[in-house]
């Protein structure tokens, strides 16, 4: 049932166009013994790897949005990020050619919260608060969804990372439709389904949440790393855990 978005997705970010496979060389401290997840026709994908302070973004051209967001958090980048204060400051990412990048005016009165993949209240410096307001970080995300449920799902993994005895891995993204809803002049995608999906190296312990984008969803029960690799199609893992 779920592997059609992933799949969906490949090939809608086909094309013509020649691009790097992505290998984050200057941030791969944000990946689980430096794992790159591996993306069904990886060599297909519109990418590139983008690294900011305190997050890595696998950033698609074709849905203006990131595939996924890596981030490394522990209970010491919780506690600084708390007294972080937050800037609100969004911005067009220039490091993205202007026709692979989300602008501002593609969100403005599209009923669709700017949606943070690597959250604001994650961000333990000016320089990284600044840098999350990216719109390379950013998803349509129904606004209820946005302020509530997936609120709710930051703070489960903020609470977490702070009783962990180490740092924990996690990875956050969109999955999109076949033919997805768009947003803008840009046709910025609109999800179907967010992930977050949470590693904790010290207890060898994976899961992910999953929630449909829409505003009256619910977080559920989190489902295992084996059930997000079967409807996402993505490993995110290369080694054995």
């Amino acid at each position: 049932m779920f592997k059609k978005f992933i799949f969906a997705l490949a090939l809608a970010l086909s094309s013509s166009a020649s691009f790097a496979a992505p290998v984050f060389s200057e941030c791969r401290q944000f990946f689980s013994k430096g794992q790159i997840p591996v993306i069904p026709h990886e060599t297909e994908l519109n990418t590139r790897a983008l690294c900011y302070s305190s997050f890595a973004i696998l950033h698609s051209a074709k849905s203006h949005t990131p595939i996924y967001v890596a981030e490394k958090l522990n209970r010491q980048t919780i506690i600084d990020a708390k007294g972080n204060e937050r800037t609100n400051r969004f911005f067009a990412d220039a490091r993205l050619p202007r026709a692979e990048r989300a602008e501002l005016s593609d969100y403005k009165n599209s009923g669709y919260d700017r949606g943070h993949m690597a959250p604001a209240g994650n961000m333990a410096t000016p320089e990284a608060m600044a840098q999350s307001f990216s719109l390379a970080n950013m998803v349509p995300q129904a606004p209820e969804n946005n302020r509530k449920t997936w609120a709710s799902i930051e703070n489960a993994t903020r609470k977490y990372a702070m009783r962990a005895r180490g740092d924990i891995y996690v990875l956050t993204g969109p999955v999109f439709e076949a033919r997805p809803t768009t947003i803008g002049e840009n046709k910025v995608w609109v999800p179907k389904y967010l992930f977050k999906l949470v590693y904790d190296p010290s207890e060898n312990k994976r899961w992910a949440y999953w929630v449909e984008n829409i505003d009256d969803t619910k977080a559920g029960k989190p489902i295992t790393y084996e059930e997000l690799v079967k409807r996402t199609g993505i490993q995110f893992f290369t080694e054995r855990m």
